[in-house]
């Protein structure tokens, strides 16, 4: 009977021990996944936007990536959208729990929300206004939007949705110090629309910008 109390104890030992190692496991790919960093990003820098260089292209701001030295700087860059329709809702730094934690950018048929950061170019924190898809067609609002009409064709101008401060403070993060903001009632709708999430959603090694969509060969129409 004893003997058999000490097997039982000692598969209930090896039970808890495989149970640990199983959470410390889960933990270690969590925090593989998410970004948690504990020094708040740097302050949005002020740029010029480089001209759309083909039709359909959408424009996917510059933010601050993490990786092994710190912040760096990831350039916006022209990129074409998965398919005639989506837009792109820029990701962003959140503050919460005393760490900034990063909300990956992604694909979809509505903008989401972005932290309320006035990225410019048209995503002044909620909403893009920089253009929109008419058919399938893309158009350029030339008001906030650099477009190289050589090449792109599909403009018009609307100048009511400029915002003449670009971004006074430039916080480049969400909540703690930086800007305050909350998704609106329509914002978390979106939540649950279809998404299409980049394979790499975050570069944390590397300081240039790969394409989040393959760029197709030859101009999209």
């Amino acid at each position: 009977m004893k003997r058999f109390q000490r097997f039982a104890l000692a598969l209930v030992a090896v039970a808890l021990l495989f149970g640990g190692l199983a959470q410390r496991s889960d933990a270690a790919v969590f925090v593989g996944i998410g970004v948690n960093v504990g020094v708040a990003p740097p302050a949005l820098p002020i740029y010029a936007q480089a001209p759309a260089p083909y039709p359909n292209a959408i424009w996917q701001p510059g933010y601050w990536g993490w990786g092994q030295n710190g912040y760096y700087w990831v350039p916006g860059a022209w990129v074409a959208a998965p398919q005639v329709g989506f837009l792109w809702t820029p990701g962003y730094w959140g503050f919460s729990a005393g760490y900034y934690n990063w909300h990956p950018g992604y694909w979809g048929p509505h903008i989401g929300f972005y932290g309320g950061i006035n990225y410019g170019f048209g995503y002044y924190g909620h909403g893009y206004v920089g253009g929109a898809w008419y058919g399938g067609v893309f158009r350029y609002n030339t008001a906030v939007t650099n477009v190289d009409t050589r090449v792109v064709h599909n403009v018009y101008v609307d100048r009511t949705v400029v915002v003449n401060h670009y971004n006074d403070t430039r916080y480049s993060y969400n909540g703690g110090a930086g800007v305050r903001a909350y998704p609106s009632t329509t914002e978390r709708t979106y939540r649950s629309q279809t998404q299409y999430h980049p394979q790499s959603q975050y570069r944390p090694q590397s300081g240039q910008r790969p394409a989040a969509h393959p760029r197709p060969s030859g101009r999209p129409r």
